[in-house]
């Protein structure tokens, strides 16, 4: 009799153990913190007489424009599953240049996660027309991405990315352990 239970006992542990492994092997890619977007990248060429340089490169990434002012985010967690379910909590997102510094512009945001590192990129967005940053420039985006991404993302990139016009606020750090 008591070997019978020890035996059940056991099962139901092993059973655990393996049900969590495979809920566990659901995750595509996952991210913690996260960069704000700087708009330009670089500049060349001789500075013109007012201090201006001739050409301003942009801080385009993965073929996504950049906002057209600096933003910052403090906090930021991402988890995306291989179905294309994405949890995203982002915390701060702010403006942080310009008049309107230190606050969310009266902005929507929605995610973009791109897998490959050259051209040409896919897409796998939430839905476009966004969630509301609240006034402290927090956001909780809980959604599917479209279409599905693939089974395998080698080169994870989680934009967020301002609606309507779909320039990229923050990027997303591949949480690569």
């Amino acid at each position: 009799m008591k070997k019978s239970l020890f035996a059940s006992i056991l099962m139901v542990l092993i059973g655990g153990l393996l049900a969590s492994s495979v809920i566990a092997d659901d995750t595509l890619v996952r991210f913690k913190g996260a960069i704000g977007d700087i708009p330009v990248a670089n500049v060349a060429g001789t500075p013109n007489p007012d201090g201006s340089f001739p050409d301003v490169i942009r801080n385009i990434v993965r073929g996504v424009n950049p906002a057209g002012q600096i933003w910052v985010i403090s906090d930021f967690t991402a988890d995306v599953k291989v179905d294309g379910r994405i949890r995203v909590d982002g915390r701060g997102l702010l403006l942080g240049g310009g008049n309107t510094i230190g606050t969310n512009g009266n902005a929507s945001v929605f995610a973009t996660l791109i897998c490959e590192a050259t051209p040409p990129f896919t897409q796998f967005s939430t839905n476009i027309t966004g969630v509301p940053l609240a006034a402290n420039g927090d956001f909780r985006i809980d959604d599917v991405l479209m279409p599905a991404p693939p089974a395998e993302c080698g080169s994870p990139v989680l934009l967020i990315r301002v609606t309507p016009s779909g320039a990229w606020f923050a990027a997303g750090i591949p949480k690569l352990d």
